[in-house]
């Protein structure tokens, strides 16, 4: 395959389309409180809608992944877009906690729409390095989007309440809309388009699961994404109670370490070219590794410092930069006659693993960091395990 010219509005609205579910995640979170008492609820029941729109972005990626597949990219990107719009719209109108539990659930499956296709697109138009440097860009958006979602919500909920942040969430979805059909082309020719029946789809995954080299990629990034998912569910807790670190500090401690994630995402691309996504998936997630059981090691012997916590961490994350859009290309090179139903599995396995073990911290106990620094170290141990399949 040849490497197409796109337009860089295309890769733009890629960006959009990719940062839209991870934004969705976070932002209304500083309107908890406000939700919780205008919707007449408790704060644990409100937090469940944060759960429905995870379940929701799993479910989305493993079904239209596959389903791109069978009718093409541009078709599923606007309906996904299209109806993002609509269940952000319903979640700032909800008159309920069930409506908008229910609400959340519909915008993560159509706002995974953007996640998974977006990669899929990716692996349409370019192969090799070049494809490699497009996930980079793609990789640095998402990293930024956690640590930018708080702050757009908390800049809205200032003038306005929480129902104005999933109002924004839907022009959003509008914007996608637009962006969709004014400069993204569809990027799956008929002729090369597969079933996009139920059980062809799972026979699809099937068949791609059974690639070792695919598979080994799959199975690292599902255990390295839940590493970052136990650092995003616990490291809060880990700063503030164990290390004393105030709320001010900890916004920092993120805002940096997300720097850094853009540090390696970029460093990505700009080595792929020279090195492979091969040897660069290795030597990310191996220093990720590397550095966890450093800090594991530092943290039994000398308690819970909050530098040594702070540079762990940032070392992890700025790897996991580094890994992150050299294992996806990588995945997606190895699956490129079935682009969506590999995107499913990539994005799929990660959000699912991840949300499985980020309780974990909380079941081991937060009185310490030792258990969130062994728990990253294992599962980074069977990241790395993976990857040299």
């Amino acid at each position: 395959m040849t490497t197409r010219t796109v337009p860089s509005a295309v890769i733009a609205v890629l960006a959009l389309l990719t940062g839209i579910a991870p934004l969705a995640t976070d932002m209304y979170v500083p309107g908890l409180p406000d939700l919780s008492r205008t919707l007449g609820t408790s704060p644990s029941v409100a937090q469940l809608s944060m759960t429905a729109f995870l379940v929701g972005v799993v479910a989305g990626q493993l079904v239209l992944g596959p389903v791109s597949d069978g009718t093409g990219r541009r078709r599923v990107l606007l309906a996904g877009s299209a109806l993002f719009a609509v269940s952000s719209l319903a979640c700032a109108l909800a008159p309920s906690i069930e409506v908008f539990n229910a609400a959340r659930l519909c915008q993560g499956i159509t706002g995974a729409a953007g996640i998974v296709v977006s990669r899929a697109v990716i692996t349409d138009l370019f192969a090799g390095a070049a494809a490699a440097r497009k996930f980079s860009a793609l990789a640095a958006i998402t990293s930024a989007a956690p640590v930018l979602a708080p702050v757009l919500g908390g800049a809205i909920l200032s003038v306005a309440s929480w129902r104005a942040v999933f109002a924004a969430l839907a022009v959003a979805g509008v914007l996608q809309v637009a962006g969709v059909l004014l400069w993204v082309p569809e990027s799956l020719p008929a002729g090369r388009r597969t079933p996009a029946r139920p059980v062809a789809a799972l026979r699809a995954m099937a068949r791609l699961c059974r690639r070792p080299a695919l598979a080994g990629r799959v199975l690292s990034l599902c255990f390295g994404g839940a590493a970052i998912f136990l650092y995003l569910a616990g490291s809060t807790f880990v700063f503030a109670d164990v290390a004393g670190a105030s709320p001010g500090l900890v916004s920092v401690v993120y805002g940096v370490n997300a720097l850094g994630s853009l540090a390696g995402s970029l460093l990505c691309g700009r080595l792929v070219t020279r090195f492979g996504t091969g040897a660069l998936l290795r030597a990310g997630i191996t220093t990720a590794c590397a550095a966890s059981a450093v800090m594991l090691t530092l943290l039994a012997v000398t308690g819970a410092h909050l530098a040594v916590l702070w540079a762990g961490l940032f070392l992890v994350v700025t790897a996991f930069g580094l890994y992150f859009p050299a294992v996806t290309a990588a995945a997606q090179e190895a699956g490129r006659d079935a682009p969506g139903a590999t995107s499913a599995l990539l994005g799929g396995g990660q959000f699912l693993l991840g949300g499985a073990v980020a309780p974990a911290v909380g079941l081991f106990g937060t009185g310490s960091a030792v258990p969130l620094a062994a728990l990253l170290t294992g599962c980074l141990l069977l990241a790395t395990a993976a990857a040299f399949r």
